[in-house]
């Protein structure tokens, strides 16, 4: 499982800094609108929902991505910060009273639109500023559940969300954050970001504590999903890794995030 685990993130690694770095534009576009339709597919699958219906829902997906992005950019903006508003409103009330996915065909399908949609707007947005800005921002939640899981099995005695995920702790949120804030050290200080984000070192740090706690609420929200629907992964796609969603549950809520600030911080 280990060697099968590691094959999978060489390859996706690979992968990420070949179309990142190496390949045109379009093929960024074309490869995050991949990602989308399988998280849109999988998505079906945390609803309950058959085959055909999984499948028809990844197709309507694409099509919203082309329109949004062919047809109306400008709604962008606005579906960031709805999306912002979700995570930070919104998916706190959810944890709180354990609402369910699978009781409303509609307002399952109109929420998976609202998570996967501006994670995919979010990452053609950072990706058209600079390749490295979208990777070091994917980096932010790397980092942190790297920090988290180090530090929660060194020092984790207080549970997170016990009933959602029993192995988190708050000694691994310390982690994280402790993690993240390094790591934004080294990138604002010795990257070719310096720049991007005409802001101050406080306003980086509360940037980064508020990336660090929307990473763990994707990653909370979706451990909740497939608790309710009875799974452990979202799918079985990613050999030794489960699902699309499962690789990208924080980024879900971090990418729409952190380009809502970019759209409201650059002239």
């Amino acid at each position: 499982m280990l060697k099968t685990r590691l094959l999978t993130a060489i390859v996706l690694v690979f992968g990420l800094v070949s179309i990142l770095f190496f390949m045109p534009p379009i093929a960024a576009i074309l490869a995050f609108s991949l990602i989308a339709a399988l998280a849109a597919w999988e998505w079906g699958g945390l609803m309950k929902q058959g085959g055909p219906a999984r499948v028809m829902y990844a197709v309507v997906l694409l099509l919203f991505c082309w329109q949004l992005h062919v047809a109306v950019p400008e709604v962008v903006p606005l579906l960031l910060a709805t999306s912002a508003a979700f995570w930070l409103l919104v998916v706190p009330l959810w944890f709180r009273f354990k609402w369910n996915l699978t009781g409303n065909d509609l307002f399952g399908y109109l929420l998976g639109a609202l998570v996967i949609l501006p994670t995919w707007a979010a990452m053609i947005a950072l990706h058209t500023v600079s390749p490295w800005l979208l990777l070091s921002v994917m980096a932010v939640v790397w980092v942190a559940d790297v920090s988290a899981y180090f530090a929660g099995r060194r020092f984790g005695k207080h549970k997170l969300a016990p009933s959602i995920s029993p192995a988190k702790t708050w000694e691994g949120v310390a982690g994280a954050v402790v993690g993240v804030l390094l790591y934004g050290g080294l990138i604002f200080s010795c990257s070719p970001l310096v720049g991007t984000l005409p802001l101050g070192i406080p306003g980086i740090v509360l940037l980064l504590l508020l990336l660090t706690a929307v990473s763990v609420m994707g990653d909370l929200f979706e451990s909740l999903l497939k608790r309710q629907a009875g799974i452990k992964d979202s799918s079985n796609l990613l050999p030794g890794h489960g699902g699309v969603l499962d690789r990208i549950d924080s980024l879900t809520s971090t990418l729409p995030l952190a380009a809502l600030i970019l759209y409201l911080v650059r002239p």
